[in-house]
């Protein structure tokens, strides 16, 4: 294991930021630490890297006890989401500057600024100050420099997070384009799901200071731990008395067995290769059901149809508490 997180804890005051936590990445791996804000993924990121300590716990990097060693001693490259370049340096000065306060020879410098600027793809910028640089490339010339001292672990706090969507798209690809080229194990903080599912080889959802579930993309989506997860990771529904996802519901033009509610569709929304349906129940409960545009064609929905919806073959779905029922 590249690195090993046992039983860390953390308070700031009253405020309980990380509680009991067990993490384990594999060497190589890209590893998504997914959460709502607050929710405590940051504070692990930053006790991992030695920037905070945890009031109890183990933190192991390489199988080396790094608990209690300085961040510069744990041999991780960090990258914020407001990255702090030196501005008055040019964007090759500020990715040899980790090497040339290590005294690495000048022809190595040179040679390791020259391979990590074509590797982020910024060697006609080497010359520029970072505020002649956009965002996006700005974000590439930190992971630059991050990587540029070889480190065993590869640290992101949001690092696409100030950036607009397109761009955030265009670097998250690139990202794992990079990863799977360089193979450093990487973890990345993310309050975006999509960003995550992506992404990432693992997923280690966080919430109110506790882990929720570990798994690879695949395995949250469809087989997800609890309420909190399935309702974090995509859109759900509410049906029977079970929170499921809209995909899992079947929309029918007959009744399939007693399960089956009848209803009329009171909206359908196209988009991209999806539509969405919203089916009012007889009983006055919104039901969303997605499909393909293929089978709601073949189903020939129309607004104000009578239909009936029920969970598909396998669907996994949560029961609600009673309360949470006469609440919605």
């Amino acid at each position: 294991m590249s690195i090993e997180v046992k039983n860390v804890s953390k308070r700031f005051g009253d405020f309980v930021a990380l509680e009991d936590v067990n993490v384990s990445i594999e060497t190589g791996q890209l590893t998504a630490l997914l959460g709502p804000s607050g929710g405590g993924k940051s504070t692990l990121l930053r006790i991992i890297a030695g920037l905070d300590h945890s009031d109890t716990g183990q933190i192991t990097i390489e199988g080396r006890d790094a608990t209690k060693l300085s961040p510069q001693k744990r041999n991780v490259g960090f990258v914020f989401q407001h990255y702090a370049a030196f501005k008055h340096m040019s964007v090759a000065r500020n990715v040899a500057f980790g090497l040339e306060i290590r005294k690495r020879p000048k022809a190595e410098v040179k040679r390791r600024v020259e391979e990590l600027l074509d590797l982020v793809h910024l060697s006609q910028f080497g010359h520029r100050l970072p505020s002649q640089l956009s965002g996006g490339q700005r974000q590439r010339m930190a992971l630059a420099r991050a990587l540029a001292v070889e480190p065993t672990v590869l640290l992101l706090d949001e690092p696409f997070g100030a950036l607009d969507a397109k761009v955030r798209k265009e670097l998250r690809d690139w990202l794992r384009r990079l990863h799977d080229e360089v193979h450093v194990t990487t973890v990345f903080v993310t309050h975006d799901q999509e960003e995550a599912l992506e992404v990432a080889d693992q997923i280690v959802v966080i919430n109110e200071g506790r882990v929720e579930q570990i798994g690879t993309p695949d395995e949250l989506y469809d087989e997800p731990a609890n309420q909190f997860v399935m309702s974090f990771l995509g859109e759900v529904t509410t049906m029977s008395g079970q929170l499921v996802r809209p995909h899992d519901v079947q929309v029918l033009t007959s009744p399939d067995g007693p399960t089956a509610l009848e209803g009329q569709v009171s909206r359908l929304l196209r988009i991209g290769f999806e539509v969405r349906v919203n089916v009012l129940t007889t009983e006055g409960q919104e039901i969303i059901a997605t499909m393909t545009r293929t089978q709601a064609k073949a189903l020939g929905l129309t607004e104000g149809a009578n239909v009936w919806v029920n969970h598909a073959p396998g669907a996994k779905g949560f029961d609600l508490p009673k309360a949470a029922l006469v609440a919605s």
